[in-house]
């Protein structure tokens, strides 16, 4: 519930740091123009994104005939999470990793790549993919597309202001320094926010998992084995499209930064812990 709830609030909180730079850049009209920006680019992003993301990492439909065991687990498993039953892709890349997609859970698909499918086993193959349909029972596919629709938004909009500036409601310059700042500051705040809406998704997903599969140490040795191998197999297509990132099970992304406040994912250690503990609480059924 917490997660929930801290969700709703850093949601809240990207909307109106985006409705702010538009006011910035041009009073009450620009955030108005701004409010009618987000709403097409999130239109856009609701219908289209899933088969674009799918395309960006050549995934390949598979069905009962192609991958009888895999399909059939996903099948299991969203039974028992009450969804319909998802598309199912795989990915040709040996970086053990998994994602869905989709705007609802009627129009779902998840997909994971060959290199997890030989890594795990199947216990822990069965947590990853719970995971995953708990994401999609969360609609989080949804709130992950919007805060990132609205943090490049937000990043657009700030260098709109640092090359032309400011205007208020009546259309008089405002101050160049703070339309400098709002170019530096807004695209930090933006992605802040994105990061820490990804993060808590990600618990969510994890204990929703755990609760799908009936047993979260499973997903616990899934997710240690992952990290440990994911970080010396680099994975292409997200490198290439590394706004993407916050869409796996575990971080793809080869490169370096902070690891608190700008990580798309929690600490693979907490995550392991929290699902740990549901396990000792007697989670599995």
């Amino acid at each position: 519930m917490f997660n929930l709830v801290k969700t709703a609030i850093l949601m809240a909180a990207i909307t109106a740091l985006f409705m702010a730079v538009g006011q910035m850049i041009g009073g009450q009209t620009g955030m108005l123009i701004a409010l009618l920006v987000a709403v097409g680019m999130n239109f856009f992003s609701y219908w289209f994104s899933a088969d674009m993301v799918l395309k960006m990492y050549n995934a390949r439909e598979v069905d009962a005939s192609s991958a009888p065991q895999f399909y059939g687990m996903v099948a299991e498993l969203a039974q028992r999470a009450g969804l319909p039953m998802p598309r199912v892709y795989l990915i040709d890349e040996a970086a053990p990793n998994a994602f869905a997609t989709g705007r609802n859970p009627e129009h779902a698909a998840v997909a994971a790549t060959t290199g997890i499918l030989r890594v795990l086993s199947e216990r822990e193959l069965r947590g990853v993919m719970a995971h995953e349909l708990a994401h999609v029972a969360h609609r989080d596919i949804l709130i992950s597309t919007v805060s990132a629709t609205m943090a490049g938004a937000i990043s657009m909009l700030a260098n709109f202001a640092a090359f032309f500036g400011g205007r208020d409601e009546h259309g008089r310059p405002t101050n160049p320094l703070a339309g400098i700042a709002v170019a530096i500051l807004a695209p930090l705040a933006a992605s802040l926010i994105q990061m820490a809406i990804s993060r808590a998704r990600e618990f969510e997903a994890d204990r929703g998992g755990a609760e799908i599969s009936g047993d979260p140490a499973a997903l616990a040795s899934a997710l240690d084995k992952i990290h440990r191998y994911a970080q010396g197999i680099p994975m292409a297509p997200a490198e290439a499209h590394p706004e993407t990132a916050q869409m796996m099970i575990m971080n793809p992304l080869s490169g370096g930064g902070l690891r608190g406040l700008f990580s798309t994912h929690p600490a693979t250690e907490e995550r392991i812990a929290r699902l740990m503990a549901m396990a000792q609480g007697g989670a599995r059924r």
